[in-house]
């Protein structure tokens, strides 16, 4: 079974509560444009119990207020004399799409292909019009025999997945009817963790790519395919039991570092990777920003025959951050990619993916992943899924959602298999 088929879409649109201002306008910082053409797509799926009685007409609603406080994902991008992007916030407002799946929600989650952010999660791009193209974009999908997901796309420009998961949790505070904030708060700056890296010895943490122009995403090399596996409580524990101090995110990047470069037989092309982590893990009511910490992990021996503990210990002590020397943005026309520029692996443990609710119920299951990654792939180590009646209980274990190259996914999913039990 394939990816979900989803018919009846209908596209609207869903503008702030009050005008924002004339001639309001957003700068983008390097590290924003450095992200551009990069969508981080998250997708949350609630049981028939949780929106009964729910209409769309309520959920649309509950947007007017949630946009007039995030005012800058209802902007439009506008080029300066110069070229660079900013965003204006002329209340463009998001797109709204509704459809239906002839499938129930349980066939949709019980399937293997786990591909429905293909059809529950709009697919975006940013231009060829830059002036008329929505940053955000959610679609409400209803199900065969009652049920929904709510599918989010968040041009990455606006801010990392923190902060799109900020935005979706205070929407859905507003669908249950608490009263918003009156105003967010400026973000916390970060404070170097690692020790920055040394000019001139930089790893290039970005890859520069043909000119995109007007239209916002590159094309890959090769044929890339996105999965997600849950590691249960009990599998994470096997796992860091011979890793003393060492966290389960570390842990499972060892683990997959290993496995590719076993699977790329090319030890080189794996012996760096990229670790994205954050200093704020609390985002509630706060300005959207892209606040990860970009890091980059050197090894000088052989990855693929190193042992997994060595390597978990290589990420957790020897990563350099990167944020403060990455590559010339060249007044932002010059184009990029991060995610995948090198095996990228992404910290959303800590991230409240599970925070939406509705009805005082959260989802059943959630899932965030990226659109626009390089080649060399991106490994997200997300929260893992409550219990089966999505109240809240305690999460179990963790998920792992990856987006690799078609080939190396189905080989990495034989050496989970057999080694871990993950399926």
């Amino acid at each position: 079974m394939g990816s979900p088929q989803v018919r009846n879409r209908r596209l609207s649109s869903a503008v702030p509560a009050r005008q924002t201002g004339e001639n309001k306008v957003t700068e983008l910082t390097d590290m924003d444009l450095a992200m551009k053409l990069h969508y981080i797509q998250g997708v949350y799926f609630f049981t028939s119990e949780a929106v009964e009685g729910i209409t769309t007409s309520e959920l649309k609603g509950a947007l007017f207020p949630c946009l007039a406080l995030y005012f800058t994902s209802s902007g439009r991008v506008r080029r300066s004399e110069t070229g660079r992007p900013f965003i204006k916030c002329n209340d463009g407002g998001v797109r709204i799409v509704e459809a239906e799946c002839d499938q129930t929600i349980d066939e949709v989650l019980a399937t293997k292909d786990h591909s429905f952010h293909n059809t529950l999660v709009y697919t975006q791009v940013l231009g060829p019009d830059l002036a008329f193209s929505p940053l955000v974009i959610i679609q409400f999908t209803w199900f065969k025999r009652g049920g929904m997901s709510i599918g989010l796309s968040w041009a990455h420009v606006l801010g990392d997945a923190f902060a799109a998961s900020a935005f979706i949790n205070l929407w859905g505070q507003i669908v249950s009817g608490h009263t918003p904030p009156k105003s967010l708060h400026a973000p916390t700056p970060w404070k170097t963790k690692f020790p920055p890296t040394v000019h001139g010895k930089s790893i290039p943490i970005l890859k520069r790519v043909d000119p995109v122009g007007d239209s916002w995403l590159t094309a890959n090399n090769c044929k890339v395919d996105t999965n997600y596996f849950h590691v249960t409580a009990e599998q994470l524990e096997k796992m860091v039991a011979k890793a003393a101090r060492i966290s389960h995110f570390e842990v499972l990047s060892a683990i997959i570092w290993k496995y590719l470069s076993e699977i790329r037989e090319d030890n080189m092309g794996t012996r760096t990777v990229t670790i994205c982590t954050t200093n704020s893990h609390d985002r509630e009511n706060e300005y959207p920003t892209n606040a990860m910490v970009l890091s980059t992990v050197e090894a000088d021996f052989a990855v693929a025959k190193a042992d997994i503990s060595e390597l978990a210990e290589l990420i957790a002590q020897k990563r350099v951050e990167e944020n403060e020397a990455t590559v010339e943005i060249e007044n932002g026309v010059a184009d990029y990619i991060a995610y995948g520029a090198n095996l990228t692996f992404v910290n959303l443990e800590e991230a409240k993916i599970f925070g939406l609710e509705m009805k005082g119920k959260r989802p059943v299951f959630a899932n965030y992943t990226i659109n626009g990654a390089g080649d060399e792939g991106v490994v997200f180590v997300l929260p893992g899924p409550t219990n089966g009646k999505g109240e809240g209980g305690g999460k179990d274990g963790l998920v792992l959602t990856m987006v690799l190259p078609e080939n190396q996914l189905g080989l990495l999913k034989n050496k989970l298999e057999r080694d871990w039990n993950i399926v």
